[in-house]
Formats: structure tokens, sequence, C-alpha cells
């Protein structure tokens, strides 16, 4: 049960099921997307590595968020760069979050998601377009990366690119480790890229 709030007071305290409130969740989220007003779908996936955030627009998925990274933060960061209109509609998610769960039992080793890139751009896009070159199991040194993508010298860009990519997980940028083997640095934090390459590993 839950007790409905209504700034305008006509409903304050009257207390609705939750089956209700997710049947109206449900029908404000498919009237939304059939009015072509929902930009930003999003739904949380609970995962090995934690509650991951997952966001798509029309176009395919546009973000991976682990949770230290703040999932208000990052809704708010969308509605910014990307459109007001965002709404919670897990319906449109079932798709990554059924890949996703696949990879985590170890029975996907590749994403098949149409992917919305526009959060990316110019070299780190370069960088971040590259990486699904990494194959399931393996890794890349940031200068190997840098060499791929034309820039030798540009190690550090390209570790900036890495920790800046909008769908960890899915565009493996947990594959990239420093040059002496060691596995760096990872937006989700040490612990998640090491349990995604032990992952691989298996």
């Amino acid at each position: 049960m839950a007790t409905i709030r209504d700034p305008n007071g006509l409903f304050d305290g009257l207390i609705a099921d939750d089956a209700v409130l997710d049947r109206l969740h449900r029908k404000l989220a498919a009237d939304a997307q059939s009015a072509g007003l929902l930009d930003v779908a999003y739904r949380t996936l609970d995962t090995p590595v934690g509650a991951l955030l997952l966001a798509a627009t029309p176009a395919g998925l546009v973000r991976v968020a682990y949770p230290n990274e703040d999932h208000d933060a990052v809704l708010s960061t969308l509605a910014q760069r990307i459109s007001p209109r965002v709404l919670a509609a897990p319906a449109r998610l079932d798709l990554a979050a059924r890949e996703l769960d696949e990879y985590f039992a170890g029975t996907r080793t590749q994403f098949d998601l149409p992917l919305d890139l526009r959060l990316t751009s110019g070299f780190r896009r370069e960088v971040i377009e590259h990486l699904s070159a990494i194959g399931y199991g393996q890794r890349a040194s940031y200068g190997t990366v840098a060499a791929a993508v034309g820039n030798p010298r540009a190690v550090r860009a390209v570790g900036s690119a890495c920790a800046k990519n909008p769908l960890p997980v899915v565009i493996p940028c947990h594959r990239v480790v420093r040059g002496d083997g060691s596995i760096g640095q990872y937006v989700g934090g040490i612990a998640a890229k090491t349990a995604l390459l032990t992952l691989e590993a298996a």
C-alpha cells in the first residue's frame, strides 16, 4: 500500500494499492510512448555489480549507469542533454535487461542492441566505437587503443574516454587495461571491473 501525496491537497492521504499504482504508471508510460511523448525511458536492473540504471531513447540504449554515478544525477543530466520527457518505462528496456541478464549468467558474449551514442562525440566517440572490437575475454592496453584510433600518443585521452563511456558493460571499456597488465581505473569501481574481467575469463 502507498499513501498518495497530492500537491493540490485533493487526494492527500488517500491509500492506494501498490498494484493499482503500478498499473496506473504502466498505463501512463504506454500512453506517453504511443503519443510520442516519451523521449527517454528508464529502469533499473539488479546485477552482480550493483543496480544498473538503463536508459533508452527511441533510437536505442543511450545510458548505462552504476550506482556510484548517482542515478538521480544521471537522469537529471539526460533531461538536460536530451529531453525533459523522461519516464520510468521498463518495457522499453526489456531487451537490454534480458541481454544483460544473459551476459551476467555467462550465456552471452556479445550485445545485439540498438545504441544511441549522442552523449559522446569527437575523439571520445572514436574510442567508444572502437571498444566493441575488443572481444569477449580479451584485453587491450590504453596505448593499443590509442594507436588503433590513429593517435598513439593519446593514452590519457583514451583513459578519459573510457571513464566517460555512457554505456559501460555494453560497450566494454572494462577490457581496457594498463600497459603493465594491471587493470587500471573504472567508472563502476575497481571491484566491478575485476568482477567483469573475472566473469569473462571463466
